[in-house]
């Protein structure tokens, strides 16, 4: 990468931008930022200063692209044609293990990178078997660099030695709005994200472990009130996330469920018990990390 060159940045969902504000604070380049939705909130987070604007503007003035991918919105599918027709080159961060090719689909009209960059070994694998054709970059994932970092500073080993097994952190995933937009059918993979958190307290018993609390991390995209109907129904045990940032409500926790959600890898990270709960009739957890646990096969023990 030339420093001497101007970047533009796109970004609309949460993964992705975690993803490229990281990278951006720790190498400290010069950009300009294309971003909507989820993408907004992150990069605020994590950069002191962020001005936004339009892909018009970024065609104009930058050098290349360097985009997220989303299912919420195709904003980077627009920008990786946008630029390429300009004559300027596209690199897309994937984050997560999943989905790599739908990614770059709309209305079935494929819009690919030049370059895919990915954040580990097991990416790499799955990014080469999929994109034959496409120049692969290994790049260290400059969220989990943040997030070891701070992990660190947060002391997780002395919290995991006086929380673990009191504290649940289930973090949700918006399932089915993800098959309907895509599939057209939101039980296209077998479940639902509230077959699975259903399916999670039915055999919460299975995790072996005292358990205080559930908190419920909304995924980003998620509407307001969308669990209260499931914390009603357990009023006392389940209670809704206060906001607090990921890393600490993971902290904070004994254990981390969900489906195959990245705050799951960052649970590992933080060398907590990690658990996917995707119920019968769902596929395997695409989770590649050995260590998490499965609760179908601890029901079934």
């Amino acid at each position: 990468m030339n420093n001497s060159e101007l970047v533009a940045i796109v970004s609309h969902d949460a993964g992705g931008a975690e993803i490229l504000a990281s990278y951006i604070a720790q190498n400290n380049i010069a950009c300009r930022m294309v971003l909507e939705g989820p993408a907004i909130n992150a990069f605020t987070r994590r950069l002191e200063s962020v001005k936004t604007c339009t892909l018009a503007e970024a065609l104009a003035t930058c050098d290349w692209f360097l985009c997220g991918t989303s299912w919420q919105s195709d904003l980077e599918w627009r920008a990786i044609e946008q630029a390429q027709e300009a004559g300027k080159r596209v690199v897309a961060f994937l984050d997560h293990w999943v989905n790599y090719r739908e990614r770059f689909v709309r209305n079935g009209i494929q819009h690919l990178p030049d370059e895919i960059w990915v954040g580990d070994a097991d990416a790499e694998k799955l990014a080469r078997d999929h994109f034959a054709n496409i120049s692969i970059q290994l790049t260290p994932n400059p969220y989990f660099i943040d997030m070891q970092r701070q992990i660190a500073l947060l002391d997780v080993k002395n919290n995991s030695a006086t929380r673990q097994g009191k504290t649940v952190l289930f973090v949700s995933e918006n399932i089915s709005d993800h098959a309907r937009l895509r599939h057209d059918n939101e039980r296209y993979w077998g479940y639902t994200e509230f077959d699975a958190i259903e399916y999670f307290f039915e055999h919460i018993n299975a995790l072996g472990e005292r358990i205080e609390k559930v908190v419920i991390r909304p995924h980003p995209s998620d509407p307001l009130g969308k669990y209260k109907h499931i914390i009603d129904a357990h009023s006392g045990f389940a209670q809704l996330s206060d906001g607090n940032p990921l890393l600490n409500e993971i902290v904070e926790s004994g254990i981390v469920v969900g489906c195959q959600s990245m705050a799951m890898v960052i649970g590992l990270l933080a060398q907590k018990k990690v658990v996917s709960c995707i119920p019968p009739g769902g596929p395997d957890c695409s989770l590649p990390q050995k260590s998490i646990l499965h609760l179908r096969k601890l029901v079934d023990k």
